[in-house]
């Protein structure tokens, strides 16, 4: 009898993570590798949160709580809502999780049946897919393009549509593009939407607050209020806080579905860090001035980094509106010979060459469900981003 369950063969480890490993490990053997797969800021989190977990430790807010999150975070983040995204709702209607993965995990295993369908927009975060699949849902996913911004658009929504439809998952600003969705777009997603009241629909707000350019971010059932009730937003402190480690995600949506997410929860992790939680509450309530200097940090790099990935042979860079990535398209290197003799046939061989001959370490679009791309993460030090991009220009000039 096999030891593993059938449907670990569905599902595959996290390629981010894999490769910022990799890189990790190239370095320790003494390898000169800039590892851009990391999907997590170079600050430090804020000293103010910090404090916060060190007093909750000192005071003895170390024991068991509610699945649901401790009361003081879920008030904190009903505030939030209402003061960022102009959306009411109570306690009772917020879950913590131990990240978003874990808290989309609740969620789908809270909701899909065997062969429900999950629409996600490609490129996705790597993890959107394999959730649906460990949760016996079937991902359909609808291919954008770089010159309709990485975005889905209302026509090819409606076409994926199906009665099995279960849910609608978008992420805005988007890893791996930073494709960011305006009101406008959302309320046209939002008319399909309106005529197909079997969807529940499912943003993934974690790159909220990272956004450039006068961008002004929406959530969809801020713009498109008849959603509300079938609408389970997500968010977290890992990104706009600099909280990765910290493992602190959330969603707010309808009582009923926030009491099965806490079911679930409950006979699983029962709850993330109660001192994370606590460390939480003071990111939401206190100064929030260090994101905006953060953000003029990012949109420096973000320049810097499409300006150099533009001028490399074979490669063309959009510009994205949030978050902290970039997703140029490789194509133009697909056929090309490397010094060594050998074709590069797909954007997991352009990674390869990047990382085996200037030792730049990206994470290739396959991942992402959308070639021939790859992403860059320009989450880490200025000077450490210019060294990788010329030594991409490098590695694009020696192709034959």
């Amino acid at each position: 009898m096999a030891l593993l369950a059938e449907r670990l063969n569905s599902i595959k480890p996290s390629p981010t993570i894999a490769i910022n490993t990799l890189s990790q490990e190239l370095k320790a053997q003494g390898r000169d590798v800039i590892g851009l797969a990391a999907g997590e800021p170079d600050f430090d989190t804020p000293q103010n949160i910090k404090d916060a977990a060190v007093r909750a430790m000192a005071e003895g807010k170390t024991k068991y709580v509610s699945p649901a999150g401790i009361p003081e975070l879920r008030e904190a983040i009903c505030e939030k809502l209402k003061t960022d995204n102009e959306l009411d709702y109570e306690p009772g209607q917020i879950h913590v999780g131990c990240g978003g993965k874990q808290t989309i995990y609740n969620a789908l295993f809270a909701t899909l049946n065997a062969g429900d369908e999950v629409i996600v927009a490609a490129p996705y975060w790597v993890s959107y897919t394999d959730i649906t699949l460990l949760c016996d849902g079937v991902p359909v996913v609808v291919n954008t393009t770089q010159e309709t911004g990485f975005k889905i658009t209302p026509e090819a929504l409606e076409a994926a549509i199906t009665p099995k439809t279960k849910w609608l998952m978008m992420n805005s600003p988007c890893n791996p593009s930073g494709a960011a969705y305006t009101a406008d777009e959302l309320r046209a997603l939002g008319e399909v939407l309106l005529r197909h009241p079997h969807v529940w629909i499912m943003p993934d707000d974690m790159y909220e607050k990272i956004v450039y350019d006068d961008f002004q971010f929406t959530t969809i059932a801020q713009v498109v209020p008849e959603l509300y009730d079938r609408t389970l937003t997500l968010n977290g402190m890992s990104k706009a806080y600099c909280m990765t480690g910290w493992r602190v995600g959330y969603a707010a949506g309808p009582t009923n579905l926030i009491k099965a997410m806490n079911m679930i929860a409950s006979q699983s992790t029962t709850s993330t860090s109660t001192i994370s939680q606590w460390a939480a509450v003071e990111a939401l309530r206190g100064p929030q001035d260090f994101i905006t200097e953060h953000n003029k940090v990012f949109k420096e790099r973000r320049d810097l980094v499409v300006s150099m990935l533009n001028q490399a042979n074979g490669l063309e860079c959009a510009t994205p509106q949030g978050a902290f990535y970039v997703y140029p398209s490789a194509a133009g290197m697909l056929g090309k010979t490397t010094p060594d003799g050998d074709v590069l046939n797909s954007d997991e061989d352009v990674a390869k060459y990047l990382l085996g001959s200037e030792g730049v370490a990206v994470v290739h679009g396959e991942a992402f469900g959308l070639s021939p791309h790859f992403r860059i993460s320009y989450a880490t030090a200025t000077a450490t981003l210019e060294e990788a991009c010329t030594r991409i220009q490098r590695a694009c000039a020696a192709l034959g």
